[in-house]
């Protein structure tokens, strides 16, 4: 007899901007995005316990090449500007069963005007695999202005 059951892996962000006084600019609704190959690759090997990174930094970039499976970085990854990669704050919450999803929440400031077309989800500060990626549509962020990215990983 077959198993039926299928564990699948799914991705989704969400965008928040805020005025440099807190206030709200504007927010996406949930996003899903693309889980990379590679990704999938250091998923196996983190169930696995072959080796693997976790998944613990966010990146934004300024391109909007549409999001593949195939892809191993962001297509433009803003470096500068209070947008560099970062650590994000990890921790799980329940979407189907109780810790099924990883969240991820980085709040960048910009220090210059910034147009972000682009998020991903990485496993090391600089280089690293990239589990996941997706276009932002253009969103603006102004100086003094902060951008909160909030990514899930749903396992399901």
């Amino acid at each position: 007899m077959k198993n039926k059951e299928k564990n699948i892996t799914s991705g989704r962000y969400k965008l928040d901007c805020f005025n440099a006084d807190g206030s709200l600019k504007w927010s996406t609704d949930w996003i899903k995005n693309t889980i990379t190959n590679t990704g999938k690759a250091e998923e196996a090997n983190l169930v696995s316990g072959l080796g693997g990174t976790a998944f613990t930094y966010l990146a934004v970039g300024t391109w909007n090449t549409a999001a593949s499976a195939s892809q191993t970085a962001l297509v433009a990854e803003t470096t500068t500007n209070g947008l560099e990669r970062a650590a994000a704050t990890v921790t799980r919450v329940t979407t189907n069963v109780t810790n099924d999803t990883i969240n991820l929440t980085k709040t960048w400031t910009a220090t210059w005007t910034v147009a972000v077309e682009e998020i991903g989800v990485f496993n090391a500060a600089s280089s690293g695999i990239m589990l996941g990626r997706q276009v932002t549509w253009t969103k603006t962020i102004n100086s003094g202005e902060s951008l909160q990215g909030t990514y899930q990983i749903i396992f399901s």
